[in-house]
């Protein structure tokens, strides 16, 4: 999977902010057919969806375009099989499952797709799968859930205020974190044991407070987080900016692999660099932190 670190909702069932969001600048954006989309509308979402991604791949290689991910329906809905159906094809790179708890539900799903590519045209394996942990069951399995299927390949958490984390915990929410952070990090925990390099925090529901937007970020990133679920494009600015690694940070990482490497090849594996202890194990994070600052570097 692609680097991600603002992936961008856009309601199904309304085709300007589904082009609008393609023209957001955003790492991914994510077309909902769940809770943005009333029931009434879910069949129209469905298939207006499903137009919109066959546009993207009808337009090719023209130029970058981000990650184009489908939010379906759950499968306790009874709308999975057809979402899946119609936006499985040419154009897609990802799934979005949410409310997921059980390793069944994720390899259903796989299932589906391993039968839908080759019918499509697409390469084995070409659709990814997003879960989205939702639920005190998620949390508790998520592990599990991760290596149910090699598609899975990326994590997000339900952290929105009032949502359905928030409301299956019982628990209150602040913007200094404590309620949440046990699922927080139990997530995070999980998802990079499994082997998820760009695990996703939820989104920010408060679209006036980006105060509150970055603050809220940046206690993500400190725990490990590299990116998070966006609701509109103006939060897309704020939220690079909290996620991104500091100058000061990269420089000193940057000095601690040139300096590590020639003390390496000077026959030595422990060196200090600023004051601090330096051997292969903080090497290799100073390594890790400069390849996810420039996954394209």
């Amino acid at each position: 999977m692609r680097s991600v670190r603002a992936a961008l909702f856009a309601p199904g069932n309304k085709e300007r902010m589904l082009h609008k969001a393609l023209e957001s600048g955003a790492d991914a954006v994510i077309f909902d057919l769940e809770d943005s989309v009333p029931i009434a509308a879910k069949v129209e979402a469905r298939a207006l969806v499903a137009q919109v991604i066959a546009g993207v791949a009808a337009a090719g290689a023209a130029g970058p375009r981000p990650a184009i991910w489908a939010r379906v329906n759950g499968t306790a809905t009874g709308l999975l099989a057809d979402d899946l159906a119609a936006v499985a094809r040419p154009g897609l790179d990802a799934v979005l499952l949410p409310k997921v708890e059980r390793p069944a539900e994720v390899q259903a799903v796989a299932a589906v797709l391993d039968r839908r590519e080759p019918a499509v045209g697409m390469t084995a394996g070409a659709v990814e799968i997003v879960l989205q942990i939702e639920s005190a069951l998620g949390v508790y399995a998520c592990f599990d859930l991760v290596k149910a299927s090699p598609r899975v390949a990326g994590v997000t958490i339900g952290t929105a205020r009032d949502g359905d984390l928030q409301t299956d915990l019982g628990c209150a929410w602040s913007i200094e974190g404590p309620e949440l952070l046990y699922a927080r990090s139990k997530v995070l925990l999980d998802a990079r044991a499994a082997g998820i390099v760009n695990p996703l925090d939820g989104v920010f529901s408060d679209l006036g407070d980006e105060e509150g937007l970055i603050k809220d970020s940046r206690l993500s990133a400190r725990l490990g987080y590299v990116g998070r679920t966006v609701i509109h494009p103006r939060q897309i600015a704020p939220v690079r900016r909290a996620y991104a690694v500091p100058e000061e940070e990269l420089a000193y990482y940057r000095r601690v692999v040139t300096e590590f490497e020639a003390g390496e090849r000077a026959g030595t594996a422990a060196i200090t660099v600023d004051g601090k202890m330096v051997d292969y194990a903080m090497y290799q994070r100073a390594r890790r932190v400069l390849a996810l600052a420039d996954p394209d570097g």
